[in-house]
């Protein structure tokens, strides 16, 4: 009887043990929670990243979460005013913008951020302070109809000037149009406005806003332009490139894969161009980042994590699965993001993309109530191209509508 409660006591004793050490454990745990937008595709990619960051770094796991691109902001925003946010999370840099200003995001140590393309660490900060490290990027380039651009006898043009110079010969050599601009799309306008350092309700009342202006107008109202530039959608400028009624469209690369199965004897006279300019010079690029919630319990962990995912490494894995730009440095020197054959078109894409990275500034920041300022601007150019009113006037009282918004 007396060896049993022995027996017993030892099991009991062996039993708390593992019962505290397990507790002990969990209580101690680096465990960082890390939201992606969308990523469900790459998972194989995700979870060998994290399978490698943990072996490198056993004592941090990490629990990964997609989150479908729809719900994104209205989770994140849940989540980052709760006592028990997410460690990292991946968001586009205006949403981002939008948690700085909230007082909801961790101020990232500048020294993380060496291993990044300076002009994109540059487009992230806020106030001066960074809140967030870059992912990926992507940046439009110019597709082209190289049989049209020879039969018109012109050269492709770089900037919206060059554009407005060849539209009479494309037009009347080709019976098609330059191009389609989907003026009232979204931040279109807002975005060709910035490429002239027009960025704001005092600078958009100026002089060269109204030449801007003046230039797409004129170019609508001489039928240079299709009337749809007005209504339609970037998705309807594909349909148009395709069908050969336009001679170029400005996307991303991944458009060519559409253009070579849905139209593949438009692709076969299908060649690239650096994206069209204003007179700034500076390029149009779209960024997936980083934050970490002000309320994490790991910062630290997170950044790590972070700086792990865009190392040269796996920016590099990633960037041969997809078509994003990578944002690190020595990635993009790179001879993926430096050479290409001539004949292979979603290579000279990537190359030209991510040379464009070096110039983007100044960057379009996204301000307060962002949506109600660019109907604010769409409807400005809609009343100007179809004159409606003197383009003075009109930029006139856009500039006072847009000032009254922000107050």
């Amino acid at each position: 009887m007396k060896k049993v409660f022995i027996i017993l006591g030892l099991i009991l004793v062996t039993v708390c043990i593992i019962f505290a050490t397990k507790f002990f454990s969990l209580k101690n745990s680096n465990e960082v929670v890390f939201w992606t937008l969308q990523m469900n595709d790459f998972s194989d990619y995700m979870n060998g990243v994290i399978s490698d960051f943990e072996k490198e770094n056993p004592e941090i796991k990490i629990k990964w979460i997609d989150v479908p691109f729809s719900e994104g902001e209205k989770r994140t925003l849940a989540s980052v005013l709760s006592d028990n946010p997410p460690d990292l999370i991946n968001l586009n840099p205006d949403f981002s913008a939008t948690l700085a200003q909230k007082g909801a995001l961790y101020e990232i140590p500048e020294d993380n951020a060496k291993q990044y393309n300076q002009a994109i660490i540059n487009s992230l900060r806020y106030n001066g302070k960074l809140y967030s490290l870059p992912w990926y990027a992507t940046s439009a380039v110019t597709i082209y109809n190289k049989a049209l651009i020879q039969k018109a006898g012109v050269k492709v043009p770089l900037t919206y000037e060059e554009i407005a110079e060849i539209a009479p010969a494309v037009k009347s050599k080709t019976g098609t149009y330059v191009f389609l601009p989907n003026i009232t799309e979204n931040d279109t306008m807002l975005k060709i406005l910035n490429k002239y350092g027009i960025n704001s309700p005092k600078n958009i009342a100026s002089k060269k806003s109204e030449y801007v202006f003046e230039l797409f107008k004129n170019l609508y109202s001489k039928n240079l332009i299709p009337k749809e530039s007005i209504t339609q959608t970037h998705r309807e400028a594909l349909e148009k490139y395709m069908s050969e009624n336009i001679v170029l469209f400005q996307a991303g690369a991944n458009f060519l894969n559409m253009i070579k199965e849905n139209a593949p004897s438009t692709y076969a006279h299908t060649d690239i161009a650096p994206q069209i300019k204003g007179d700034l010079g500076q390029n149009d690029f779209s960024l997936m980042n980083f934050v970490i919630p002000q309320r994490a319990k790991h910062k630290d962990e997170a950044i790590k994590f972070a700086l792990f995912l865009t190392n040269n490494k796996n920016q590099l894995e990633l960037a041969k699965l997809t078509n994003i730009i990578a944002v690190n440095k020595e990635t993009l020197n790179n001879a993926f993001y430096t050479r290409y054959a001539q004949d292979d078109l979603m290579a000279k894409a990537r190359v030209i993309s991510a040379k464009q990275l070096n110039k983007v500034e100044p960057v379009l920041k996204s301000s307060r109530n962002q949506k109600d300022v660019n109907n604010l601007i769409n409807s400005a150019v809609q009343n100007i191209l179809l004159g409606k009113a003197e383009t003075k006037n009109i930029i006139q009282k856009l500039s006072k509508d847009w000032e009254n918004l922000l107050k």
